[in-house]
Order: C-alpha cells, then sequence, then structure tokens
C-alpha cells in the first residue's frame, strides 16, 4: 500500500535505519572513549593568516545559507518521491540548519548587545 509516496516497505526501511542509529552510541569502544578524553593542544597560527571579521562573518552566513537550502531541497526531493533520499536525511539535515540558524541568532544578539554597552559607556 502506497501513500503519498511512502509505502510499507520504505516505512520498515526507515525503522531499520533509525533501529541501527540508536544502537551506534552503545557500541563505542575504549579508542573512541581515549578520543574523547585527549586534549589536543592549540597549534600557533602563523601572523599572515589574518582573517578580517567581515569575511569571517560572510563565509558563516553563506555557510548557515548553505545548510538551509540543501536541507530545503533534500525536503523536495524527498516529498517528490527520490529513492535516493531517506527521511532520516532529511530530518538531520533539517536540524543541523536549524541549529546552525539559531546560532547565527545567538552570535547576532550578542553582537547587539556589546554595541548597545559599548554605545552607552561614557567617555
Amino acid at each position: 500500500m502506497s501513500v503519498g509516496g511512502i509505502d510499507a516497505q520504505r516505512i520498515s526501511s526507515m525503522l531499520a535505519q533509525l533501529r541501527a542509529a540508536a544502537q551506534k552510541p552503545e557500541g563505542l569502544g575504549a579508542s573512541a572513549t581515549q578520543a574523547l578524553n585527549t586534549v589536543q593542544k592549540p597549534t600557533a597560527a602563523s601572523p599572515t593568516s589574518q582573517v578580517s571579521f567581515s569575511d569571517a562573518l560572510k563565509s558563516s552566513l553563506d555557510s548557515v545559507n548553505n545548510m538551509q537550502l540543501q536541507s530545503e531541497k533534500l525536503g523536495q526531493d524527498f516529498a517528490m518521491g527520490n529513492d535516493n533520499v531517506s527521511l532520516s536525511d532529511v530530518m538531520i539535515s533539517g536540524q543541523k540548519a536549524n541549529i546552525a540558524f539559531q546560532a547565527t541568532v545567538q552570535v547576532r544578539n550578542k553582537l547587539v548587545s556589546a554595541y548597545q554597552d559599548m554605545m552607552n559607556m561614557q567617555v
């Protein structure tokens, strides 16, 4: 039985993917735990590799925009019945885009707050 492009086989496939994903955290070995507990020492940046604030901001905004566009495209592909796109891919992509956007909003809020604090300082 097919309902809106999703049949019983696709639903069972999605359930199998979700169950497999749920099993992955339990299978962490000692190497994964050891990797989480190691601390990497920062490396010294070369003085010639300076990036301007505006370039970093533009790059970050472009990255968030690309995540949102990719998420929208995956959603459209899934809705059109593309067999290469799974529901889990669509949901994960959407959540990544949402988290990136929320982080961008928080950075904007902090920048506005810092600007207002500076403007309220007396000279």
